[in-house]
């Protein structure tokens, strides 16, 4: 096996603003040393990035990656910047470099502590090192702390934190939460209708024939592109009707602390008991009453979807409207239906009311499938692409090449080490020595693509004349045929249909 370099660099949300932690200057320093590592024939190197993760804690998808791939025994140093990269909990970084890191064979390098575990056997670098994790430590926990605390006094302050405002508000050049007089009569009109009995589609109703565009609408054209607003045409959601009615804080109060960190320095959070939310009541200014507030949340239970059982298709998430290109609902009735529900409340869109029988549905993509499964099977070009027998001997050749290079080059640095040629000499023969490196492995990791490639289509042929035999056996659509072969069907007028291939036109693929 060939001797693996680990390259673990890790950037969390605070190291953002400073240049010299980002991904991309770690990797050239790490790269850097890396290559001017010497004595260690055919080394591989192979890369390990968290991007915005904490080094609180060792929950990181990479790092969890790399320790498993040293448990395997497939790797044999790892370099890091500096020990704060590879984790700020002073206990858990010492548990790996004395106990898990020895028993395995790997070497650690933290270039910036000057520190490689080959010049420290049996501990982690004496009281200095043992200064630097306890630094490191504090300051992660200093940090959050210090965040926290400030979030809550501009809290009290009446300071809004939020990147964006709630529908109906706008921040103040104070920072402070101030109504927005162009949108505030349309939540108190949905407070009222609410008040009245209306539930939330006859109040998304009224709002579209009044011509109110949706808060996602109104802030495009303010500006402010959160999301895709293409498709909304001044169509309300119930669920954001929903939304608006239960949020406390069009009656001027404040909410925060609602979710809580699981530990200090880390990212993932928690929903907290509703008696440990932070309340701030006149926070700041209401645009309805208290008392409105209250008698629409015990009017709010009738309005809100009842929770139904998932049920399994083989269509789930694939169906969408041509015309408004929502995805259409699914109705389990007697015969099982697909409906367009996002434009019920205009009557004038042509998909208004479309619907589709599920079983028609799958009929008709069912006989598609089978006619394409039919021609697949009557191919017989589906061999493996000619010549890869002959490319895959002449990567095996590069490859002892290769070998026979780097094993030069580190008997010619031994040779230097044992004073049989001088310095001068050394680095003239290495240079060359390194340019005859370079050359092949570029030529090698050319034919490698190419191989890859190759073996790839040859691969996907093979799935495809299997699939279509799957097809042809079958009685109907299956939920395994869907996934594996189908992205999307958009749904038109007169059950009309049109399907996107996850595997293009799975028909083509192997013309």
């Amino acid at each position: 096996m060939d001797y693996v370099i680990a390259l673990y660099v890790r950037l969390s949300i605070e190291d953002l603003k400073v240049d010299s932690l980002s991904i991309q200057s770690q990797l050239a320093l790490l790269h850097s040393y890396a290559d001017d590592m010497e004595g260690i024939p055919n080394a591989q190197v192979e890369e390990f990035i968290d991007n915005g993760h904490s080094g609180t804690n060792f929950e990181r998808p990479a790092v969890q990656k790399l320790l498993d791939r040293v448990r395997a025994g497939e790797i044999h140093c790892i370099l890091v910047k500096d020990f704060s990269r590879f984790g700020r909990n002073m206990i858990e970084v010492g548990y790996f470099m004395e106990r898990v890191f020895p028993v395995f064979g790997v070497r650690f390098i933290s270039v910036e502590d000057g520190f490689d575990s080959v010049q420290h056997q049996g501990d982690t670098g004496g009281i200095g090192m043992a200064v630097k994790y306890l630094i490191s430590e504090f300051y992660s926990r200093d940090m959050s702390v210090k965040t926290r605390t400030a979030k809550y006094v501009k809290m009290k302050r009446g300071e809004y934190q939020s990147v964006v405002c709630p529908y109906g508000y706008q921040k103040g050049a104070d920072g402070r939460m101030e109504i927005d007089e162009e949108t505030a009569p349309n939540v108190r009109l949905i407070f009222q209708m609410a008040l009245d009995g209306h539930d939330a589609h006859q109040i998304a109703e009224v709002l579209f024939q009044k011509g109110i565009v949706t808060p996602g609408e109104y802030k495009a054209s303010k500006g402010k592109h959160y999301h895709d607003v293409s498709r909304c045409q001044g169509i309300w959601q119930r669920t954001t009707i929903l939304r608006i009615l239960g949020d406390e804080r069009y009656a001027g109060t404040y909410i925060m602390g609602k979710r809580k960190v699981r530990e200090i320095g880390g990212r993932c959070l928690h929903l907290k008991d509703e008696s440990e939310w932070f309340k701030i009541p006149d926070h700041h200014p209401p645009i309805i009453d208290k008392s409105t507030y209250e008698q629409v949340q015990a009017k709010l239970l009738h309005f809100k979807s009842v929770k139904r059982k998932v049920h399994q298709y083989p269509l789930r998430g694939k169906v969408f409207c041509g015309c408004c290109k929502h995805a259409m609902g699914r109705i389990p009735a007697k015969k099982p239906y697909f409906i367009c529900r996002y434009t019920s409340v205009d009557s004038m869109s042509p998909c208004h009311g479309m619907r589709i029988l599920e079983a028609e549905l799958e009929s008709l993509i069912y006989e598609i499938l089978l006619k394409q499964a039919g021609i697949i099977l009557n191919i017989d070009s589906l061999s493996v692409a000619g010549g890869l027998d002959v490319q895959l001997a002449e990567q095996t050749e590069y490859q002892n090449r290769i070998r026979q290079c780097q094993t030069e080059k580190r008997l010619l640095y031994e040779r230097f080490l044992l004073k049989e040629i001088d310095k001068d000499s050394y680095l003239e023969q290495k240079s060359v020595c390194d340019k005859e490196l370079n050359r092949l492995k570029q030529a090698h990791s050319a034919l490698s693509a190419e191989i890859s490639q190759k073996q790839m289509d040859s691969d996907t042929k093979s799935q495809l004349k299997s699939i279509a035999s799957d097809i042809s056996g079958a009685d109907g659509l299956t939920e395994t045929f869907a996934n594996v072969l189908i992205e999307r069907i958009s749904v038109f007028p007169d059950s009309q249909i049109k399907i996107e291939w996850k595997m293009k036109d799975f028909c083509r693929e192997i013309s």
